[in-house]
């Protein structure tokens, strides 16, 4: 069996959480690495997804410890989703905004 791996590179804007972990991450940049199997037998090249992984970097007494969090591909999208409108949110708030011209 053939496998394969690719890595990105996804960015949160804020603190963020992922399902099955209890803690909160800190806004940044985090690797994503995807592990693929070679799907054989078919007239076509294709690839099975069958991990995917976020690299979490350690903070503090464990800053030089890197981990590889188990995600689903879903739970991914769902964090960077819930970043996304988070950021939309804090874009449009009153409190992101110049007071008015005639105020100052």
């Amino acid at each position: 069996m053939t496998m394969r791996s690719t890595r990105s590179t996804v960015t949160f804007s804020n603190p963020f959480t992922l399902s099955g972990y209890p803690d909160k991450l800190p806004a940044g940049d985090y690797e994503v690495l995807v592990e693929e199997e070679h799907l054989q037998g078919l007239s076509f090249e294709a690839y099975r997804r069958t991990a995917t992984y976020l690299t979490v970097r350690g903070r503090g007494n464990h800053a030089r410890r890197t981990e590889l969090r188990a995600i689903s591909e879903n739970d991914l999208i769902e964090a960077l989703s819930r970043d996304q409108a988070a950021t939309e949110t804090n874009y449009h708030s009153d409190a992101a905004l110049s007071p008015p011209e005639d105020r100052k």
